[in-house]
């Protein structure tokens, strides 16, 4: 029986790893679970799944849960820490959005707890760092994301010096085909509207900008050890083949599946073993066709942006990070237009001065410039 703490519980992927749980719960137990402030469904989760603890990043809801639940509730990041380094936790599944997630999984990392990484700002933000705790702990982070569980599962046993490149896919998300012209006037709600994946506000409008696939070459880069100028990305419509890798005898090795998350949630969960019946096999009879085209740079270009933050790397990528959080927010919210968001990032990353990367707290420092920086653009545009 294997424990699991979930941070995030409440998202998409928080909720598709417990469906997976639900119909294994003779190999997994929920030790723990964590949210921001959902406490609905949370109260729900909590009475289906009986963790041991909770953890609730807001205080104040944390406070109103104590009462209505017999289960140990912790809050805010000590919160977050605690449980994701609860002593017989065997497994923590990181799916916390954003850099809020970057702490309570290092804190995992440092205990030894094997990782199930779905938060890819933790390698993006501070990738060195975190993959450096992961070799002195010999700890294994195994990828969540559907791009990166394929180049995973290709890659498995291989030489690496057999490796030539990965191909990240994309789907395009809602916009692809618009000129930047056409997305002048495009509204948040337009951007959620995704067409083969069912995720959460903020990584959908990073599917739509590109930026989530930026963020993954930056995540490939840790998880593979591969320079960037070796991990390509190519625009593939229909989200059946979910990673490729090229090999230095000019053969690639794909990973097909329907997009359902469930399939990587359940890999990770299992490693290095395959749980049965997770998703729908494919059905090559009314499979018609697997497209492919290259990415539009000029109407996306948090895909290059995010190709410079890791080439210069230091802490320029958490300013890539912190300076898009804040835009995808304000977009989300009407505040600036979809176009907004790369420029914004762009003029915050200019105003950066190079630095290394060389613990926490100054990335932390630097995500905090990053965020006000961002925010006063945000004031002036609106």
């Amino acid at each position: 029986m294997k424990n699991i703490v979930l941070l995030g519980s409440t998202g998409s992927i928080g909720k598709s790893t417990l469906e997976v749980v639900g119909k294994n719960q003779d190999r997994f137990r929920i030790l723990g679970l964590s949210a921001r402030s959902n406490l609905s469904l949370l109260l729900e989760q909590i009475n289906r799944y009986f963790p041991e603890i909770v953890a609730v990043y807001d205080e104040e809801a944390a406070e109103k849960l104590k009462k209505k639940v017999n289960v140990k509730v912790l809050s805010g990041i000590n919160g977050l820490i605690e449980i994701a380094t609860h002593e017989r936790a065997d497994f923590v599944l990181s799916a916390i959005v954003g850099a809020a997630g970057l702490l309570p999984t290092l804190a995992a990392i440092k205990k030894g707890k094997t990782i199930g990484l779905a938060n890819k700002e933790v390698l993006v933000i501070a990738g060195k760092i975190v993959m450096e705790e992961a070799k002195k702990n010999a700890v294994k982070i195994i990828p969540v994301d559907s791009e990166h569980s394929a180049v995973f599962q290709c890659l498995e046993k291989r030489n690496p010096f057999e490796i030539k490149r990965i191909i990240l896919t994309a789907s395009g998300g809602p916009f692809r085909g618009r000129s930047r012209k056409e997305l002048l006037n495009v509204r948040a709600q337009e951007a959620l509207k995704h067409p083969n994946w069912k995720m959460g506000a903020k990584i959908t409008v990073d599917s739509a900008t590109l930026m989530n696939k930026g963020f993954e070459v930056i995540e490939a880069r840790w998880l593979f050890e591969l320079p960037p100028e070796r991990i390509d990305v190519v625009i593939h419509p229909e989200s059946i083949i979910h990673s490729m890798v090229e090999f230095t005898d000019g053969t690639l090795i794909a990973q097909l599946s329907r997009p359902d998350m469930k399939a990587p949630i359940a890999y990770a969960l299992s490693y290095p073993e395959r749980l049965p019946d997770i998703v729908e096999p494919l059905d090559f009879d009314t499979l018609k066709k697997l497209t492919f085209e290259k990415p539009d740079r000029d109407a996306f270009p948090c895909l290059d942006l995010a190709y410079s933050a890791i080439k210069e790397g230091g802490t320029m990528p958490a300013v890539l990070n912190a300076a898009n959080e804040i835009a995808v927010d304000a977009f989300l919210k009407e505040t600036i237009g979809f176009n907004d968001i790369p420029s914004i990032i762009e003029r915050v990353m200019q105003k950066h001065k190079k630095s290394p990367c060389n613990s926490i707290e100054e990335v932390l420092e630097v995500d905090r410039w990053a965020r006000d920086e961002a925010e006063g653009l945000v004031r002036r545009i609106a």
